[in-house]
């Protein structure tokens, strides 16, 4: 039987696979070994969410002199994310996408297992909707709040609310590195106002995240490295494989630590009781307490 209080950890790949397909295996590898629920990537239409003025622009990178030419390498094609699905699965994980576009996410709909609008595209109300209704009741749909304000997340939610029912908001700041006195953790607390029930954090370290699902965030999800010295925008705000398995490991105790909230007297705590409290001392089973 699934624990109550069981968060559900998506170890987010993103872009850090720089491009390889051996390094975003390895990357599943990681996250199965440290005993995460899923993995994440991410799919762009270059030539839709930039512009030619973007793609451009010198920029400096292992593989070229301009943004295009980086943002090109760090594209997988569709029959490549097909690929990391499938192996994916043989690592006994689920597999979801950040699609950017329409073409992206026509390009991953037929096999990921759920889908995340990313916080830049939240505003972006007909990516929001098509997703919405590629999801339906089948699969998750995770939105993501980061740079946002409240009214523009209500706005996407109106979006949603006619196309599914299984989604959740992620609790997000777009820093990266976030510092911690940007990361605003009691929103996750928040349940007059918003349906917030997940945590997608930048931080570096991770006693932050394991505060987050003390908090109840139902998923957390944090970017994964091989080695926060590579190459990428999004390295140094990642996790690497020793901190990801002491980071699963941590929640899961967390998870049994919550216990389901009634108080109680516990079998280990009966030979100390026997030997600690005084026999005279006022029992409740023996007086009644009045007031």
């Amino acid at each position: 039987m699934e624990r109550p209080n069981r968060v559900y950890v998506i170890a987010e790949i993103g872009i850090n696979h720089n491009g390889d397909m051996d390094i975003a295996r390895r990357l599943i590898d990681v996250a199965a070994e440290a005993g995460c629920d899923a993995v994440k990537f991410q799919k762009r239409t270059v030539d839709v969410v930039y512009t030619a003025e973007e793609l451009a622009q010198p920029r400096e990178h292992p593989w070229g002199t301009t943004n295009g030419e980086l943002k090109r390498r760090l594209e997988f094609t569709s029959g490549q994310h097909y690929e990391l699905w499938r192996y994916a699965d043989d690592c006994g994980l689920r597999y979801g996408c950040s699609p950017w576009d329409l073409q992206a996410l026509a390009d991953v709909q037929e096999f990921a297992d759920f889908l995340k609008i990313a916080s830049p595209c939240l505003t972006d109300c007909e990516l929001v909707e098509a997703t919405a209704k590629t999801c339906g009741d089948q699969r998750r749909l995770l939105l993501s709040t980061g740079m946002s304000t409240p009214a523009e997340i209500e706005h996407a939610e109106t979006h949603v609310w006619d196309y599914t029912a299984t989604w959740i908001l992620m609790h997000c700041t777009s820093a990266y590195p976030c510092p911690p006195d940007n990361l605003n953790l009691r929103v996750i607390e928040d349940r007059k106002r918003f349906r917030t029930y997940g945590y997608s954090g930048h931080e570096t370290g991770l006693q932050t995240t394991i505060a987050a699902a003390a908090l109840g965030a139902r998923c957390v999800e944090r970017h994964i490295t091989l080695d926060r010295s590579m190459f990428g925008s999004d390295q140094a705000a990642s996790i690497e494989p020793e901190g990801l398995k002491r980071l699963v490991r941590d929640i899961r105790t967390l998870e049994v630590a919550l216990g389901d909230g009634v108080k109680r007297v516990y079998e280990s705590e009966l030979p100390v009781k026997s030997k600690l409290r005084r026999k005279d001392q006022c029992h409740v089973e023996k007086a009644a307490i009045t007031i």
